[in-house]
């Protein structure tokens, strides 16, 4: 039975290099970037204007106050999208806006609600306040210079990663072919939701909470048909799924038991086991092979096993399928609000709940079959064997929501 770190060690060791696709930016979100992205522009690309007021010489308006304005010419108008030709002089000032390019000649903008206007003298602009040199001035080049390292191979792509790209003029971007993932779940007892269920049958929810898991880390879940226990229909369903997707992941099956057939059909059809014991709780009897160039992992039956055992070893080789730089699970610190007592021989991931003032309890009963203590929770707790964290203690909290 092998420890957490070694298990996956042994199945990140085992995936292969990322390939790479080219793709528009505006289709890149939760990507996985394969090369290193250079602004193609300075950001900004000139020195503009972070107010809507009117650009001035600072030492035009030095004097300037409530009591005794200045008062400056209006030479001209800059829009955002416009640029004004000429050179502001002393005595004069221009009308611009938040975003407008800076004129040639001023070194500050005074914001309009410290100006007057009279309407019988439009080009008269009262000041009413002084302004220092630079104010209210973005300057060319101060969030990002030309030729700088926006984005790293291995990052992931979300929603402000896109921004900046797209700010820096990126259109395009290289990124890493996503794994095609087959979902399979194994049991004579289940049943599609929404069918009739007859004695001793229960309904399937495995592939439901999984595939949105896989999605998240970037993989392209295929749900297939709930397999029957026995060998035949077990081998065909693996061969079918190995022919058709690069990652198998399948739920139930690989334990000890007369009907489980995973691990023996997955042999039979050429696969190799690399292992199939970790010592965690919940999630023993967990099974990492390959087959060729295909990967399989055989996740436990039992919903909060499947669910944790997926987070903590196949989540990671999705993510490193793709390249990714990081590929553990998003953590927060918290402060146990209750002990939290694990007095097995196996590491415990306890499902928890953490409030907004960062305080963790329990979700709820621990046994592997209870999904409703899962739903209340919003994070895993590592509890080493024969171990019990008291309250007050700090402990990170492991998260699968991003």
């Amino acid at each position: 039975m092998l420890e957490l770190e070694k298990a996956l060690e042994t199945v990140l060791a085992s995936i292969p290099a990322p390939k790479s696709e080219t793709i528009p930016l505006a289709d890149a979100h939760r990507r996985v970037t394969t090369v290193k992205v250079v602004a193609a522009t300075d950001l900004p690309p000139f020195d503009n204007s972070s107010m809507d007021g009117y650009a001035v010489r600072s030492k035009d308006v030095a004097s300037a106050s409530a009591q005794k304005p200045v008062s400056l010419t209006l030479a001209g108008r800059i829009a955002a999208g416009e640029n004004f030709r000429g050179t502001l002089s002393a005595g004069q000032c221009i009308r611009i806006f938040t975003g407008s390019p800076l004129p040639a000649g001023a070194d500050a903008v005074v914001m309009q609600e410290d100006t007057r206007t009279d309407a019988d003298r439009p080009h008269d602009i009262q000041f009413l306040d002084s302004a220092r040199p630079w104010e209210n001035i973005r300057f060319h080049g101060e969030d990002v210079k030309r030729g700088a390292v926006v984005v790293h191979a291995g990052d992931f792509l979300g929603p402000v990663q896109l921004g900046l790209l797209a700010a820096c003029g990126t259109g395009r971007i290289s990124v890493a072919c996503r794994p095609s993932v087959a979902l399979l779940a194994t049991g004579s007892e289940l049943r599609d939701a929404g069918s009739e269920l007859a004695p001793g049958q229960i309904y399937e929810s495995n592939r439901a909470a999984l595939a949105p898991l896989i999605a998240v880390a970037g993989g392209l879940p295929k749900i297939f048909p709930i397999v029957p226990d026995d060998a035949d229909s077990t081998r065909t369903a693996l061969l079918h799924a190995l022919a058709d997707c690069d990652v198998v992941v399948t739920c139930g099956g690989v334990s000890v038991g007369e009907m489980d057939f995973v691990k023996r059909a997955f042999e039979e059809l050429g696969g190799h086991l690399q292992f199939w014991k970790v010592a965690i709780r919940p999630g023993k009897p967990f099974v990492f092979g390959h087959h060729r160039e295909k990967f399989l992992f055989g996740l436990p039956g039992n919903p909060v096993s499947a669910f944790v055992t997926f987070l903590l070893l196949a989540r990671p080789a999705l993510l490193r399928w793709q390249g990714a730089a990081h590929v553990g699970l998003p953590a927060s610190t918290g402060i146990l609000a209750e002990p939290f007592s694990n007095p097995g021989e196996r590491r415990h991931f306890m499902r928890a709940s953490v409030d907004g003032g960062g305080k963790v309890h329990s979700a709820g009963a621990q046994a592997a079959h209870i999904l409703s203590s899962l739903a209340l929770a919003n994070g895993l707790i590592d509890v080493p064997p024969k171990t019990t964290l008291p309250i007050g203690a700090t402990v990170q909290v492991l998260r699968w929501e991003q």
